[in-house]
């Protein structure tokens, strides 16, 4: 998916906030999410795009949060609960991120799985099992590198 169907996208999904945002935010959004997800358009996988996605609408959130934010009081009428709504959406869509990232770091961190995980070295001894002797190294005092033989 490429940048411009994103926001076009985004634009489908926030509905009636639509008239709040401008096409810019959109952009800014965007942009905003290939920063946090350190993935850049075009997006390719399912994953990808969701989370892109997903973020890209937190930070159209956020700008909707942050214009709200000097409002709480107009002639009387109170507008904090758009404010608190905004935040609490905010807050629930950071939890599901973080969740995400525990739950799928091979995504974020564009590797396979099992290269998230370092190398074991052992000691690097060895016994024969059925005598227990220390075969570790061969009869002129060279160290065995491969189990069961020897290396020279």
């Amino acid at each position: 998916m490429t940048q411009t169907e994103m926001e076009e996208k985004l634009e489908e999904e926030v509905k009636g906030l639509s008239a709040y945002l401008e096409g810019d935010d959109y952009t800014n959004a965007c942009n905003d999410a290939s920063r946090e997800t350190g993935w850049s358009f075009p997006v390719s996988t399912n994953f990808k795009v969701l989370w892109m996605k997903d973020r890209a609408k937190r930070h159209l959130f956020f700008y909707l949060f942050s214009e709200s934010a000097h409002k709480f009081k107009y002639e009387q009428i109170n507008l904090q609960n758009r404010f608190d709504h905004y935040k609490i959406i905010i807050e629930m869509m950071d939890k599901s991120f973080a969740a995400a990232i525990e739950a799928n770091p091979q995504e974020f961190a564009d590797v396979d799985a099992y290269e998230l995980f370092g190398t074991s070295i052992s000691a690097g001894f060895q016994y024969d099992p059925i005598t227990g002797k220390d075969t570790t190294y061969s009869d002129d005092n060279k160290v065995v590198f491969a189990p069961g033989g020897e290396d020279d």
